[in-house]
């Protein structure tokens, strides 16, 4: 399937500058890690090529994939998370950019297998629940198509747990790391930003006293609320 390139130049752009963003915000090691971004009406997302490094990515080495997995545009060969994407794309649909980091603090986390509870405000601001984690994948879905089963992997537990995509927009996949997502590459970027900080964050609190407790629900409710309920007044009009 060949699609002209013209139309998905500034999709390209957005995905080379999430990755970009990734990067300058230190949440990368060396090679790892990747941004993408969609476009749903064209079923078209453009995403890193893999292995190749941050300093010398370019706007036109972003590749372009369709949901059905297959590379449409790009002279390189697309991350190895590509197909990952894809079935988040598919499934959760009113996302538009997704991010997978190996950042210290989240990675840290998924290798413990937990989900970061909520010890303070700066976590309820964003998320008035635990960042899930995923169980260890199975050894069926492992040794099948691995990248497809991660994606699946996290839409089986989003469904099983009773989680919103639009409202969780995070998760540590176990003994892996983590991917987030968003309406767009800024919003997932940022949703990678915060997620590493709340990891880190935890991880402090529990060093600091192991017997810590999330806060109360009414405090979590008042820092959600202030930030995206209704009457929200944080921030400017």
């Amino acid at each position: 399937m060949a699609i002209s390139t013209h139309n998905f130049g500034a999709l390209q752009r957005e995905a080379y500058e999430a990755n970009l963003a990734l990067n300058d915000a230190g949440l990368v090691v060396s090679t790892f890690g990747n941004a993408s971004v969609l476009d749903r009406l064209a079923g078209v997302f453009a995403i890193k090529p893999s292995g190749v490094p941050y300093a010398s990515l370019k706007t036109e080495d972003m590749v372009l994939v369709d949901l059905d997995m297959k590379v449409v545009s790009g002279a390189l060969r697309p991350s190895s998370d590509t197909n990952t994407h894809a079935v988040l794309y598919r499934d959760f649909d009113r996302i538009e950019s997704v991010c997978h980091t190996h950042s210290t603090y989240a990675v840290a986390w998924a290798q413990a297998l937990r989900s970061i509870p909520v010890y303070g405000t700066t976590h309820a601001d964003h998320l008035t629940l635990p960042v899930p984690c995923t169980p260890l994948m199975s050894d069926a879905r492992i040794a099948g198509d691995y990248e497809i089963e991660t994606g699946r992997e996290i839409v089986a537990f989003f469904s099983q747990n009773g989680l919103s995509p639009a409202e969780v927009e995070m998760v540590l996949v176990g003994g892996h790391g983590p991917f987030t997502w968003g309406k767009s590459g800024t919003r997932a970027v940022y949703n990678s930003v915060i997620l590493e900080e709340i990891a880190r964050m935890a991880a402090l609190t529990e060093q600091i006293n192991p017997d810590a407790a999330p806060i109360k629900d009414s405090l979590i409710q008042k820092h959600w609320t202030r930030k995206h309920g209704e009457k929200a007044y944080y921030g400017q009009e």
